[in-house]
């Protein structure tokens, strides 16, 4: 139930001579200049607590500080408005003072390229793939589709910011992860999206991400209209109505010429000027002029006093689209840390099956070597069948894990590829091997030995998540603030004014006995009449009045004011959540890096054993102090330790880059260039830290051993 009361003041006057016309003429003007002026004095004198205007920096007021928390944490410091392409599209196809037609032409958007970068072609050697871990950074950053498929959110995000301008709402920025790249998914930075697409995000309209219920958001009273809307009604009677009475019937014909502009400010003022038009002409005999001219126009302001007054509520929308693109810019450099460490996975994957490769081979030799001289020996009877039986089921053994070894490193050549490639269509790439140039080197990175605390901070700087997570905040702070606005009533001021004028030729048709003394008026004046009169003050109608709306009970805004509440206190838990969070994350990388170096050194150490082990155990066979089965033991422990060994140097290579990215530090210490990663335009090639050319040896054949 609504309470509903309107209260006008109206003066109207008119004027018939044509002095008073003249000197009416110019205070129009004054009196438009006064209504501005007296919407302006009452709008700044409404209290403070009811209009709210608080910039998106500003603190709460002190009547207020108990419903809100501090602060939150600063946002990092780091490069915002990324552009994936030229235009900014938080600015508007067509400017101002440009060609108005391109206002209302669809814009163009070039269409996304499908080629592969010239790098990829640059490192094809021989029909293969010579790949550096630089190289299949830089490949990725310029190729990779889940990259490229998140740099329209940066664009995405700047409509957002044109969108608010105008007084919309948002409709939320995109965010969350991409992860249709195959291989290396064991990110940290995983959570937040899926395969096929990303979430709804902290900026997003999802709900229930991360536990977070974000329904409330746009909570509060519209703001206006802040593009300058014009539209025009033409319209052409034509009318021939049968006599019913003395003072109708005949034919008639009207023609109106109706304007209209309505303009919103963000101060809550809504202004709305009409000017009509119109032309008649009528047969009947008590139509004073035909044709006759008229008019008219009225301007209307309105200011909020209470619900929708104050700068602050009507801009609310831009702030949280503001944020919302900084949200974006965040979450286009998680994607690139997530991304990068993905490839880096895949890259130590492709080293790790291509020495298994290699390992695998140098055993098969070993094993039908042995073999070979087995049969010799017993070609001249001093080996026993039985041995020749065991030397041989090695050999085939050895044969089908190397055919598994070059299986696994040809499925790591095709997700390498996939991930750093846009196009796999060409059969020479397709076909052609990746071979890793770069090796793990196992110096120590500072990381290693700094405190876990240290690190801890350093990751609470720079993460992504916690940056969004502040945002979030700052959004359903505003949330919060437009619903308490909603719990005003409404009562708005308005002021109106109006002018008329009247023209025409007398009706020719005209019945003078109406009219005093029987003598018909006279007079032949044009539009210029009308439209003189209109504007000259000789027939104002102008007037002042308030209205008032009360919802008795106010349910509705009080359950989304509470809702707003409870989702801000929810965002602040999850807030503290991921600093805990990160901390473990933090500590359980170092952790695993430390454990990861221990067992390198202890699986170089086992490898540097067993071969010695199976040095010594030939020797005795050759010297007829051992057996067959000795050697072929000897044999499988130092295979299975020089598999220790490279799986050892893989999950340290892994590591050391899931700790980088840990701590958000991926882009600083690979040097990559976040704004050349938006662009998809890649002038400087990351280095990595920590990487060393590959030793020279023989390259793995990829073709299936034969049976001899």
């Amino acid at each position: 139930m609504h309470l509903h009361r309107t209260s006008v003041f109206e003066g109207q006057e008119m004027t018939a001579s044509k002095t008073s016309e003249q000197a009416g003429r110019g205070k129009t003007c004054e009196r438009l200049r006064a209504l501005a002026a007296v919407m302006l004095t009452l709008a700044s004198c409404v209290p403070s607590g009811f209009t709210q205007q608080l910039g998106p920096g500003e603190k709460v007021a002190e009547k207020q500080a108990s419903d809100l928390p501090s602060e939150p944490a600063p946002v990092p410091t780091e490069p915002f408005s990324l552009r994936g392409s030229q235009r900014d599209f938080s600015k508007p196809y067509a400017p101002f003072l440009g060609n108005p037609i391109n206002r209302y032409r669809a814009t163009t958007i070039g269409k996304s390229s499908f080629a592969n970068s010239v790098r990829l072609t640059d490192l094809v050697k021989d029909g293969k793939i010579y790949l550096s871990l630089s190289d299949a950074i830089a490949l990725a950053l310029e190729n990779n589709y889940d990259i490229a498929i998140a740099r329209y959110d940066l664009d995405i995000a700047d409509t957002d910011i044109l969108r608010t301008r105008t007084g919309a709402s948002p409709l939320g920025a995109p965010s969350g992860l991409i992860t249709n790249t195959l291989g290396g998914s064991g990110s940290i930075l995983s959570s937040g999206g899926g395969p096929g697409g990303t979430t709804g995000g902290s900026g997003g309209a999802g709900s229930g991400t991360a536990g977070l219920t974000l329904s409330t958001g746009g909570a509060g009273p519209t703001p206006a209209n802040l593009d300058p809307f014009m539209s025009a009604a033409i319209n052409f009677d034509r009318d021939r109505a049968p006599s019913s009475s003395f003072f109708s019937g005949g034919t008639s014909s009207t023609n109106n010429y109706n304007f209209s502009l309505a303009q919103g400010f963000v101060t809550g003022t809504n202004l709305q000027v009409a000017f009509n038009n119109f032309y008649a002409t009528s047969s009947n005999s008590t139509a004073q002029f035909s044709p006759e001219l008229a008019s008219t126009y009225k301007a209307t302001v309105t200011q909020h006093l209470l619900q929708g007054a104050g700068i602050w509520v009507n801009k609310r929308f831009m702030y949280q689209a503001q944020n919302n693109r900084r949200i974006t810019d965040s979450s286009f450099r998680q994607q690139i840390l997530y991304t990068v460490n993905q490839v880096e996975t895949i890259y130590w994957g492709l080293v790790q099956a291509y020495e298994d490769v290699q390992a695998k081979e140098r055993a098969l030799d070993q094993s039908s070597k042995l073999a070979a001289d087995n049969r010799k020996q017993l070609e001249i009877g001093t080996m026993a069948p039985l041995d020749v039986v065991q030397s041989d089921s090695t050999v085939s053994t050895d044969r089908q894990a190397l055919i598994s070894a070059q299986s696994a490193l040809n499925y790591q050549q095709q997700i390498i590829k996939q991930a750093v490639a846009r196009n796999l269509n060409d059969p020479a790439l397709s076909a052609a091997p990746v071979i890793p140039t770069d090796r793990v080197s196992l110096e120590q990175i500072p990381e290693e030995q700094q405190p876990a605390e240290a690190l801890v901070q350093e990751a609470f700087q720079r993460r992504p998540e916690l940056e969004q997570a502040v945002l979030t905040l700052r959004n359903d702070e505003i949330t919060l603030k437009g619903a308490r606005n909603a719990l005003l009533p409404t009562f708005d001021i308005f002021a109106y004014l109006e002018g008329q004028g009247i023209a025409g030729s007398v009706n020719k048709n005209l019945n003078c006995n109406f009219y005093p003394g029987g003598v018909c008026p006279t007079g032949n004046t044009g539009y210029g009449t009308a439209f003189d009169h209109a504007f000259n003050n000789s027939a104002p109608d102008k007037g002042i009045g308030f209205n008032i709306s009360i919802p008795i009970r106010n349910r509705l805004a009080q359950s989304v004011q509470e809702r707003s509440l409870m989702e801000y206190r929810q965002a602040e838990l999850r807030l503290e959540q991921l600093y805990t969070q990160i901390r473990m994350q933090v500590v359980n990388a170092k952790f695993a890096l430390t454990n990861d170096r221990a067992q390198v050194q202890a699986a170089t150490a086992a490898r540097d054993y067993n071969q010695q082990s199976l040095d010594a155990e030939v020797k005795k066979l050759r010297l007829g102090a051992s057996t067959t089965a000795n050697v072929l033991l000897q044999q499988r422990n130092r295979a299975s330790a020089e598999d220790q060994l490279i799986a050892a140097h893989a999950a340290y290579a892994k590591d050391r880059a899931g700790l980088y990215q840990t701590l958000a530090a991926t882009l600083q210490h690979y040097g990559i260039n976040l704004n050349e990663a938006a662009s998809g335009e890649v002038k400087t090639v990351p280095v990595v830290p920590g990487v060393e050319p590959a030793k020279p040896s023989k390259e793995p054949s990829m073709t299936p051993p034969s049976v001899q």
